[in-house]
């Protein structure tokens, strides 16, 4: 797990409630680095996906419910409840935990709330990687890329080029098999549970980001529609896109910090 030091977002309390950035895929917790030296918040914990530029633990089969088991460990091992931020399958890691383990959470975010919505289909290459033998092929073209090809790739969609080394450096066989179970574990018939419990995530407040220019993670009306099933607020970040967190990450230690100010005492 990493933890990011206080920086230039104020004076940190000790008393702060410890926020968990979650980041997606094919990415590291280094999506969420420039936010989270922005927060200056006392206790910013980055942990990274098992198999996403680290090792997976044994007997891991990398499901979506052994991503959620695994998140739900990470944020006992803390000791109190936390601020739960999730990016892409972090997002949806996070729903997840709200409806399952409210005890563990002050409040949530997520930008991928819009994956809880029953009209919700996945991006083209989602639907690749769930496809026997079109996901392996996939893959093995993603992790057999030159490596400055890839940079220019990552930076051609918008994410900073020490983001996107840092994404190309993990970028494994061990990645690209987690990939794909990960995605095959959740095909529309295995979400269908994650989707009909969506209501409890209710029991704590929730917060679902809408960048504009995301065309991963549904249309507005699917946000805002999953977002009042899920009782949480709606706010849009305008002219951004999938890594809105990376494009501005100013604007998003703002919304994050007046999100966490609203759920402290």
């Amino acid at each position: 797990m990493t933890m990011s030091n206080p920086a230039a977002g104020g004076a940190a309390r000790p008393d702060d409630v410890p926020v968990v950035l979650v980041h997606g895929n094919p990415e590291t917790d280094a999506v969420w680095a420039p936010v989270a030296d922005l927060l200056g918040r006392s206790a910013v914990h980055r942990p990274n996906l098992p198999g996403f530029g680290c090792p997976v633990p044994d007997g891991f089969d990398a499901t979506k419910e052994a991503y959620v088991g695994w998140l739900i460990g990470e944020i006992g091992e803390i000791g109190r409840p936390v601020h739960l931020v999730g990016h892409d399958w972090g997002g949806a890691l996070t729903v997840r935990v709200a409806e399952t383990r409210p005890d563990l959470l002050v409040s949530w975010c997520s930008d991928a709330v819009g994956l809880y919505h029953p009209e919700y289909v996945w991006h083209d290459l989602a639907q690749v990687w769930q496809t026997p033998g079109d996901g392996e092929a996939a893959v093995e073209a993603m992790s057999g890329l030159d490596t400055e090809l890839a940079v220019a790739g990552f930076e051609a969609l918008g994410i900073p080029r020490a983001q996107a080394a840092a994404f190309v450096e993990a970028l494994d066989d061990r990645m690209g098999d987690c990939v794909l179970r990960l995605y095959r574990s959740a095909v529309p018939e295995l979400m269908a549970p994650w989707l009909a419990a969506v209501g409890d995530a209710a029991r704590r407040p929730g917060l679902a980001v809408h960048a504009t220019d995301d065309p991963y993670t549904g249309d507005h009306r699917l946000v805002a529609e999953a977002a009042g099933s899920a009782g949480a607020e709606v706010v849009t970040v305008v002219g951004l896109g999938h890594w809105w967190m990376l494009q501005d990450p100013a604007l998003a230690a703002r919304t994050l910090l007046d999100w966490f100010s609203r759920h402290e005492a």
